[in-house]
């Protein structure tokens, strides 16, 4: 069995956007929300909210695509987001 890599985006209290990777989804929402870990980014705007993910195949696709999310203006990623929720 081999892992899946996720993309994916978190809406903070502040209402801003975070995009990142990960191979463990659920583990990684824990540590964006939880006391000590996650990223600082997020550590300073709790709760966060999942709102869209992508798996992958292998963690160069998910990176690759995360570098892309990341690139986008904020309009780019709530169309994402939307458009996902209609599907």
């Amino acid at each position: 069995m081999h892992s899946m890599y996720h993309v994916y985006i978190l809406q903070c209290a502040d209402n801003s956007l975070y995009v990142g990777s990960t191979n463990n989804l659920e583990k990684r929402l824990k540590a964006h929300n939880g006391l000590k870990s996650g990223a600082h980014y997020t550590k300073i705007r709790r709760p966060v909210i999942l709102k869209y993910s992508e798996s992958f195949e292998t963690f160069g696709e998910a990176r690759k695509r995360e570098g892309e999310i990341k690139s986008w203006a904020r309009k780019e990623k709530l169309n994402l987001i939307n458009n996902a929720k209609r599907n």
